[in-house]
């Protein structure tokens, strides 16, 4: 117990952990946890507590904890060559192989692969590459980006900006001027409740139309959205909302960032989100499934219309400035060429899909019914249940209430991780894809005694 003391002590006086009440931590009201182990679908903490992480880290462990195929290709890569620099055309046989599988998998028109470090920095290059873009092109006027609502993108200072999060934007100083927003496709959000699925989709489209009419067209560079919402809610999109937004786009010459940081690799059951929902993307943002996050990596995956124009710049302008000193950095690249591999090689792309669609069955028999559960929702392995004051009348808790984060605390004493999302009571599932049947009813049933023990 000394040791652990010890740790949790240099822990509150050293580490400055993300997304956390910094002084509630500091000063020992909140909890901390040491994670020292993990296997499947599971992992262990230093006090000896074993976990079903049924959200996959921040939905990134696609392929589940403990996988030899990827640490030893880790080990084998930090044994032959560390690190070396991508730029001026330096590359290595990690990240040459893994930009050819990732555009094996990505839609046909894609055409480049830039490889980062995380989502947030990806999304950064994918806007310098959109306004480069239309500078090359002499637009210099077309710079603005529409994000959505409740959409989340990162956390730097544009990609905070993107973000349609209050969380991430209060006293910031953000959004950016650069950065402006349109409804979100959250259709057990509406506010007139009489609204079909077709109406609610026609409404988003009138109120993006309404959007470009008010800042001109031409003054409009891109719309970045993900497939399905992540951490706004893990929300898919109404049924036709992607070929109706795709028209408004292309009508409006505005490029589409399609954000697949949680998506991409199979999340939907489908190997992008893009091609799930048929979407066809300028610019394509990989992060979390492309090496399962044994290791940093991310990328920008550039369309063949983008890529004509980058070069024609590059003729015009030199060398293009932009990078990262980790760009492609070698033991990443190695992380997800086994992990991709590894995701083929275990069929998890299709697991996805049929434990997904069973899992969201089992949480809709297990609460489906019950008088504070709004709605249980979900596409392959992204699911959510949401919980209301009232499901006839569909009324909301009060924010201060804390019911989300309660059931999720309830939940973690059963043995199950699941995670309250932001900006409503919502309680979000996304485990990884070797999660079995019998996990699925684990999870579905020990979630159900979590809500009992909280709101009945």
């Amino acid at each position: 117990m000394l040791n652990n003391d010890q740790l949790d002590r240099w822990d509150r006086e050293n580490f400055f952990h993300p997304s956390t009440h910094l002084a509630d931590f500091a000063r020992g009201d909140a909890p901390n946890r040491i994670i020292t182990g993990g296997e499947g679908v599971h992992i262990t903490d230093r006090d000896g507590n074993r976990l079903l992480d049924a959200f996959a880290g921040l939905y990134c462990v696609n392929v589940g904890y403990g996988r030899p195929e990827i640490s030893e290709a880790i080990a084998k890569q930090a044994k032959e060559l560390a690190y070396y620099h991508a730029y001026v055309g330096h590359g290595t046989e990690a990240s040459i192989t893994l930009a050819k599988m990732v555009l094996d998998r990505a839609p046909d028109h894609m055409s480049k692969v830039y490889f980062g470090l995380s989502g947030s920095d990806a999304n950064e290059t994918n806007i310098k590459l959109v306004w480069y873009y239309n500078n090359i092109l002499g637009r210099p006027a077309k710079k603005k980006i529409i994000s959505r609502w409740r959409g989340y993108h990162g956390s730097g200072l544009m990609t905070g900006s993107l973000t349609g999060l209050e969380l991430f934007h209060k006293k910031f100083d953000l959004p950016l001027s650069q950065v402006i927003h349109t409804e979100a496709p959250y259709y057990y959000r509406r506010e007139n409740l009489d609204m079909t699925e077709a109406d609610f989709v026609a409404h988003c489209v009138a109120e993006l139309e309404a959007l470009i009419d008010r800042e001109g067209a031409d003054t409009i560079a891109a719309f970045i959205g993900e497939p399905a919402l992540g951490t706004g809610g893990l929300v898919p999109p109404p049924e036709g909302y992607w070929a109706a937004i795709q028209k408004v786009l292309d009508k409006h010459d505005i490029l589409l960032i399609a954000d697949e940081v949680v998506t991409g690799f199979g999340r939907l059951g489908s190997m992008f989100g893009s091609e799930h929902y048929g979407m066809k993307p300028d610019l394509i943002t990989i992060a979390k499934g492309l090496t399962s996050a044994y290791a940093p990596l991310s990328g920008s995956i550039v369309s063949d219309k983008m890529w004509q124009v980058l070069e024609q710049g590059t003729d015009e302008n030199g060398p293009i400035g932009h990078g990262w000193t980790y760009s492609a950095h070698p033991i990443g690249a190695a992380a997800g060429v086994a992990n991709l591999k590894l995701i083929d090689d275990l069929n998890l792309v299709e697991n996805a899909g049929r434990v997904g669609g069973y899992f969201k069955a089992a949480l809709k028999s297990a609460l489906g019914d019950h008088a504070h559960v709004g709605e249980v929702r979900g596409e392959g392995l992204l699911c959510a249940v949401e919980f209301v004051k009232d499901a006839e009348k569909r009324t909301f808790f009060d924010a201060s209430e804390k019911v989300g984060p309660s059931i999720a605390a309830a939940l973690l004493k059963e043995g199950v991780i699941g995670r309250a999302m932001p900006q409503g009571d919502i309680l979000g599932f996304a485990p990884p894809f070797c999660v079995t049947e019998a996990e699925a009813d684990e999870i579905a049933q020990k979630t159900a005694k979590a809500v009992r023990a909280i709101l009945d």
